[in-house]
């Protein structure tokens, strides 16, 4: 049993421990440009109120945090804090600022804008628009300054992540972002001014973006971060379809692109490979993550349990996994990868099993009453049909809803599939417009805390919680894990809410993968194919 004082103990050790190895090649040479494909442009480049996947990557090279961890310890280290202290009673954090940072526009950046960042998020108007972060950092009470280049962390109560958020806070510049004018507000969405390594050079939208090294950057004279950070100009493009992609790989467009299976096995076989450009198959202990169909719960459709566990057994994954990814993915059970040590192993995976379906769709009133080949049952008074659309952003994965709904049309659901570009998506996400959805959670924290996607409370504003679950049940526990420092017990309580939300069939869920494959030039350098807890290509460097 990991005690308080044990768990505290194991923090002091993370602070005493400051000295942690550097990562990368003392071989990796420093120029070029890195030519990264980034699937599409963000919906807005602004750090506080975006929250796309493809903002975060951009952000990743711009904006600096406290501190990071380290991809083959997975310790903390530091960033923008030189050192922290942590509380006897494991309630406030202290963090001294690294002096002489600079800001990209030149001014300096101080401890005033540690504070802004996180009175940002907590801002009670959602004046800039963080209601999406907010899940993370609402146990912090307050960021207090209590020196020149120290601030202190408050919590309000315990909670396992406590130190993890504010050490991971993404520290934003106060003299641009607390009080802009209309105009600028637009401005911000595709610009983004840090204290990264990179800074934005260019931004042609629908194209892509182009970061350059930032000379002032203070980790360039930091001999723990040697070997980080090489090239000279990362060109981001805007590459959707995965073909076109490896297409360009091939021609010398692209240097890096992440490959799922299907294009591993069967996109990468040409000349080509082996000699100037060459494929991946790893393994690390990263998070990773699933796609889903998340059904619209305050659509009456979709609001009995039964039908979402009818909708689910139409699902044919088996079929997928052999036809498309060769084997080599699971069959997701829940709402964590199954490698996770909070994943409940005694959930099953959900099979296709059409008579299934139609009986469980039979118990709750659904017939083909006027024998059109589509279910249909009177709700509110009229006689509606089970017919809906799902949306995805994604044209690669419309071969997988096909399948499904060809399966569906068989047992009387009449499913359509329709593409929307990413920012209308993100938009009906926010705006809770939508019958279902397709879409992918990333792997997220080695540590999982569910409250982000499944509490109740995540399901107001703009939160992630866009299908709006609710089980009071879960959000007690959930609220319970994230007070409870011991891990082993904490692992008890989430695999209850792993089994609970699974069993309320809130998503469809897709896959978990068993590999990592990418793809990349002849000219990218590298020390090992991946870090333990990350490929690493902050490490990689160009030949000259």
């Amino acid at each position: 049993m990991v005690t308080t004082k044990k768990f505290i103990a194991l923090f002091m050790f993370a602070v005493l421990s400051l000295s942690t190895l550097a990562v990368g090649s003392p071989s990796a040479v420093t120029g070029g440009t890195f030519k990264y494909n980034l699937g599409q442009g963000p919906t807005t480049l602004n750090p506080l109120s975006s929250s796309d996947a493809y903002a975060s990557s951009v952000q990743s090279y711009i904006i600096e945090g406290l501190a990071d961890r380290n991809p083959d310890t997975y310790e903390w280290q530091p960033v923008l804090a030189t050192s922290w202290e942590i509380s006897k009673d494991g309630m406030t954090y202290t963090f001294t600022l690294r002096e002489g940072v600079k800001w990209h526009d030149g001014k300096p950046l101080t401890i005033e804008d540690v504070k802004f960042s996180f009175d940002a998020i907590m801002d009670p108007e959602n004046k800039y628009k963080t209601a999406h972060q907010k899940p993370y950092y609402e146990n912090i009470k307050s960021a207090d300054i209590i020196g020149k280049n120290k601030i202190k962390f408050v919590a309000k109560k315990k909670y396992f992540k406590n130190f993890d958020v504010v050490a991971g806070l993404a520290i934003v510049p106060k003299h641009i972002y607390e009080n802009p004018s209309k105009k600028q507000k637009k401005k911000l969405n595709k610009t983004l001014i840090g204290s990264g390594p990179y800074q934005l050079d260019k931004y042609k939208r629908g194209k892509n973006i182009v970061l350059k090294r930032y000379k002032g950057w203070w980790g360039a004279k930091d001999s723990k971060r040697a070997g980080e950070h090489n090239f000279a100009k990362i060109l981001m493009r805007f590459v959707k379809d995965g073909t076109v992609a490896i297409q360009r790989l091939q021609k010398g467009e692209l240097d890096f692109n992440g490959l799922n299976v299907e294009e591993y096995m069967k996109k990468t076989n040409g000349p080509k490979w082996g000699k100037t450009v060459f494929k991946i198959k790893t393994k690390n202990k990263a998070p990773t993550g699933y796609g889903f169909i998340g059904w619209n719960l305050t659509n009456k459709l979709f609001q009995e349990k039964d039908v979402r566990l009818a909708l689910y057994h139409l699902l044919d994954r088996e079929k997928m996994i052999k036809k498309f990814r060769f084997g080599m993915s699971l069959p997701a059970t829940g709402p964590l990868y199954r490698q996770s040590i909070y994943a409940n192993e005694k959930i099953k995976p959900i099979q296709y099993n059409p008579k299934k379906a139609l009986a469980l769709f039979k118990k709750q009133g659904w017939t083909d009453t006027d024998k059109d080949g589509i279910l249909d049952k009177m709700i509110d008074g009229r006689r509606v049909k089970m017919s809906f659309t799902i949306l995805d952003p994604n044209q690669e994965f419309l071969k997988y809803l096909t399948i499904y709904k060809e399966d569906a049309r068989k047992s009387g659901v009449d499913i359509n599939v329709k593409y929307v570009e990413w920012s209308t998506f993100i938009k009906k996400l926010d705006e809770r417009s939508f019958e279902a959805v397709r879409l992918g959670w990333s792997g997220g924290s080695i540590d999982w805390d569910p409250k982000q996607v499944w509490h109740s409370d995540s399901a107001n504003a703009s939160g992630s919680n866009f299908i709006s679950y609710k089980n009071p049940k879960v959000d007690v526990l959930i609220d319970e894990a994230r007070i409870t420092l011991d891990q082993k017990k904490r692992i008890k309580i989430l695999k209850k809410v792993f089994k609970m939300i699974a069993d309320d069939v809130p998503y469809a869920f897709f896959f978990n993968e068993k590999y990592r494959f990418y793809g990349h030039s002849k000219r990218m350098q590298r020390e090992k194919e991946t870090y333990k807890f990350e490929i690493g290509l902050n490490y990689w460097w160009i030949t000259k």
